[in-house]
């Protein structure tokens, strides 16, 4: 199965062999449970294919029988739905999957690579003078994602990239888009969507409130439903991983 967006029809003969070409070429971006490559396409685009491993156990029937889509699918077919919604995601290309005797075997998302080198990783220790700029804008950018009926939910430090232009702006996307939620974006969701999200305890306070205001919440209240949420995944989290950043609750 090959899904191509009609705008990249002229370049259908290097997508079909993208599953062969990633296993010696492009830079690697991630080789873990799923593997992450940059390539460059024939008319010099650079373009990120993802490779979903294998389904296993149960998964397999859910996926090759269709009771659920495939997460390549479903990062194609939403990439499409946020940009029409005005939220920003990198173009998607195409949906490639390979099947043998109608059993899904790995699968591939397409889409244009992102020029923003930055992600919320680097904001787990960040001075004031760095994370304070930011408050407004990523504020401003996730309650129009919520707006728009939509909440990512692996909204993590990994999958919002960001960069600040020339002149001063910040601009955001959000990648891993295959976990989505559509629908309304209460106070409680849209709030516990920051609990994972790394940095000082203000900066997320700081966010969190002016979300609020701009959604018409009450500040208090949200910050209880942020720092609530923050906390118990904090915990959860600590169980099992070493936390690399300092973390306040």
């Amino acid at each position: 199965m090959i899904i191509i967006n009609n705008k990249y029809n002229s370049q259908r003969d290097f997508i079909r062999s993208i599953p062969h070409i990633i296993e010696n070429e492009g830079t690697l971006i991630q080789d873990a449970r799923n593997l992450i490559k940059q390539l460059v396409m024939p008319d010099g685009m650079e373009i990120n294919v993802k490779r979903y491993h294998a389904p296993r156990w149960l998964n397999i029937l859910v996926y090759s029988l269709s009771l659920r889509q495939p997460k390549g699918l479903r990062a194609y077919k939403y990439a499409g739905i946020l940009q029409s919604k005005g939220i920003s995601t990198p173009e998607p290309i195409a949906y490639l999957e390979e099947r043998k005797a109608h059993i899904l075997r790995l699968s591939y998302f397409i889409s244009a690579q992102c020029p923003y080198r930055h992600d919320f990783y680097e904001l787990g220790d960040a001075p004031a003078a760095l994370y304070e700029p930011i408050v407004a804008p990523f504020a401003q950018f996730t309650a129009h994602i919520h707006d728009q009926g939509v909440l990512h939910r692996d909204f993590s430090p990994g999958n919002i990239l960001w960069q600040q232009t020339d002149d001063g702006e910040y601009h955001f996307t959000i990648v891993d888009i295959n976990r989505m939620y559509f629908g309304h974006v209460d106070i409680n969701r849209g709030c516990a969507n920051f609990a994972r999200l790394w940095g000082p305890k203000r900066f997320i306070i700081m966010i969190v409130r002016e979300y609020a205001r701009l959604r018409h919440f009450d500040p208090d209240e949200a910050e209880r439903i942020a720092l609530t949420h923050r906390a118990a995944f904090w915990q959860r989290f600590s169980r099992r991983h070493p936390i690399k950043f300092h973390l306040e609750l």
